[in-house]
C-alpha cells in the first residue's frame, strides 16, 4: 500500500506545481484520489502552466501514465502547457519505451521547470 497518498498542489502566478507525496504510486485508489484533486484544482484555477514534480518518486504503476495523459487532454481545453520535473532515470525510461517522451517536456528539477516556464 502507498504511504502518504495524494498530491500537494502549489501555485505561483500562472504556474501550478503538482508534487506526489508518496515514493511509490501504485494503488488504484490513491491514483484516483490524486486525479480528483488535480482535476478539481484545474477546474477551479485554469492554470496556464502545470509542472508534475516527481522528486522523491521511486516507482509508479502504468496508471500514472494514464493520469498524466488524461490531465494533459483536460489542460489542452484551456490551452495550457504541462511538463514533468525531477523524474527518476528509471521511470523516465518508461516514457521513452511508450514514446510519451515525445509529448511531454522534461526538466531535471522543479526549479529549472519553473524558470523555463516563466520565460515562455
Amino acid at each position: 500500500m502507498d504511504e502518504n497518498p495524494g498530491v500537494t498542489i502549489s501555485r505561483t502566478d500562472s504556474i501550478a506545481v503538482v508534487a506526489f507525496k508518496a515514493a511509490s504510486i501504485s494503488s488504484v485508489e490513491n491514483i484516483s484520489t490524486s486525479s480528483v484533486q488535480i482535476k478539481e484544482f484545474i477546474n477551479e484555477n485554469h492554470p496556464k502552466k502545470l509542472i508534475f514534480d516527481f522528486g522523491g518518486v521511486k516507482f509508479f504503476s502504468s496508471q500514472v501514465l494514464g493520469l498524466l495523459l488524461d490531465i494533459r487532454a483536460k489542460l489542452e481545453t484551456y490551452d495550457s502547457e504541462i511538463v514533468i520535473s525531477a523524474i527518476n532515470p528509471q521511470l523516465h525510461r518508461v516514457f521513452k519505451i511508450t514514446n510519451l517522451d515525445k509529448i511531454f517536456k522534461f526538466f531535471p528539477d522543479k526549479e529549472n521547470a519553473v524558470k523555463a516556464m516563466s520565460t515562455d
